[in-house]
């Protein structure tokens, strides 16, 4: 089998009229240019709806996707919206204003709901889809508490999972718009997925292992999670100082309850897995460690320093998910200083892990079981990461890649990862066009602007960039054959 190489290109990315990166014409011609380039992996970011910080690992559900990737356009061809009505707005802006585009698409999307008349296959949808009415309702409840975290509402609000204690008869048209988005978000991607599985173009979705605390995942499901009384954690997620931070990562996320999840057979993320299994081909976990031991701290902790490691539910959890979801297949992000049983229990479902070059160039790896990545979401872009080395460690870089030709060295560093004895190779959009650290797209352990913005504002200069990419990839089949 010939290497498959791939593009790390998150959907917000995109370039678009509309302020934001969608599931619109844009995305449609970056498969087609993939295509083109024999670029067979598409890798995106999680695509639930953004929490805080607009962090794709902070969703407020893990089955819903986020509206603001809604194609205007389609919206407009199944005439919920005039072409008049519709005007362009931060297309030419190189990075994603969050609060002004939701602002703007979101009068928008209530006008096409205000003419939107339900049919067979938007009821077909939420029979099919039990989560999506607890979802709109969980929306509706925030509007009603002023965007508040959930445990900050009203009683009567906080408490409905618990006693459903108020008709909901006043809320059904704001619920049923919320379902609406989902019906189009889910509409609009699987049309977008099959028309990328048809040009030959695998994705690969991403899943953040914990859910936010300010979820419809947590407030519907309390009992899956360590919680206080007043739905406060008492623990929460993180990471102990490594090397992306030296005071670790407090992510905030609550930690699951994994004792009563494994009387209930995991159902809580056999559902969520299963989700994610039809939305993408392959779904990579985030921090898949934690499966086998995880960093609690406790809540009242500011950093993640203080913790300890609690052992996680390791083969109980994989094997009720292989019994009962057929063809799984999972990306397992296994980054940091890890203990052997992470390995061992990677390598006894056959996952593979990452090899990500600014970390592991200097290291022997088993290429067989990782994807190949120059950098991930969460790295400097390669010319950022290269101007930030010592004399010393340049120099092996230097000497590491001194057999190619190419003019710049981060050019040199793809060339030399897609030459790496794996089957798979991910190039981050941002490291095939050579962007600065001004286009690095999140730095881990810190919060709002600019993480998560980055953005293309039209293919021209991507267009080149790709050749030379698909020159890349060509000369290491050819080298393999």
């Amino acid at each position: 089998m010939k290497k498959k190489a791939g593009l790390l290109f998150p959907i917000s990315a995109l370039p678009n009229r509309y302020g934001v990166g969608d599931f619109g014409k844009n995305a449609y011609e970056l498969v087609d240019k993939m295509a083109k380039a024999h670029i067979k992996l598409w890798q995106i970011l999680p695509l639930n709806p953004l929490g805080y910080g607009n962090s794709p690992y902070q969703p407020l559900s893990t089955h819903a996707g986020d509206e603001i990737y809604l194609d205007l356009d389609d919206l407009k061809k199944d005439g919920l919206l005039k072409e008049e009505e519709v005007t362009y707005f931060n297309s030419q802006v190189s990075f994603v204003a969050y609060q002004s585009v939701r602002k703007e698409k979101e009068k928008l999307y209530r006008l096409a709901f205000s003419r939107f008349v339900e049919n067979v296959d938007y009821q077909q949808f939420i029979k099919a889809n039990d989560w999506v009415y607890n979802y709109a309702i969980f929306q509706v409840f925030k509007e009603q508490n002023h965007q508040k975290s959930w445990i900050e509402w009203e009683d009567k609000y906080k408490n409905y999972p618990k006693n459903q204690s108020f008709s909901l008869l006043p809320f059904e048209k704001e619920i049923h718009y919320h379902i609406f988005l989902q019906y189009y978000f889910f509409k609009q991607w699987q049309d977008l997925k099959t028309y990328a599985n048809q040009k030959g173009i695998e994705i690969i979705g991403d899943m953040p292992i914990y859910v936010g605390l300010d979820s419809a995942d947590v407030w519907t499901h309390q009992e899956c999670f360590l919680l206080e009384e007043d739905g406060t954690p008492s623990v929460v997620a993180g990471v102990p100082p490594d090397y992306f931070s030296k005071y670790g990562q407090r992510w905030g996320n609550p930690i699951y309850d994994w004792v009563y999840l494994k009387t209930h057979h995991y159902d809580f993320w056999v559902e969520r897995m299963l989700a994610a299994h039809q939305m993408y081909d392959t779904v990579r976990i985030d921090h898949f460690r934690g499966f086998d031991t995880y960093w609690q701290i406790p809540a009242s902790e500011p950093t993640a320093v203080i913790g300890e490691w609690v052992e996680g539910p390791s083969y109980d959890l994989f094997d009720e998910l292989y019994k009962k979801i057929d063809d799984l297949s999972i990306l397992a992000e296994d980054l940091g200083e890890l203990r052997d049983e992470v390995y061992e229990l990677r390598d006894y479902y056959h996952l593979k892990g990452m090899y990500v070059f600014q970390f592991h160039y200097h290291y022997d790896f088993d290429f067989d079981k990782v994807v190949v990545y120059s950098g991930t979401h969460d790295n400097d872009t390669l010319v950022g990461w290269l101007t930030s080395l010592d004399e010393e460690e340049y120099e092996q870089v230097e000497t590491l890649l001194e057999d190619y030709q190419e003019e710049k060295m981060y050019q040199k560093i793809i060339h030399y990862c897609l030459d790496l004895k794996a089957n798979d190779v991910i190039i981050p959009v941002w490291d095939m066009m050579g962007c600065d650290s001004s286009c690095r797209f999140n730095v881990p352990g810190k919060i709002g602007s600019p993480n998560w913005e980055y953005r293309l504002t039209s293919f021209e200069e991507f267009d080149s960039y790709l050749q030379v990419y698909q020159s890349m990839v060509e000369q290491s089949q050819r080298k393999e054959g």
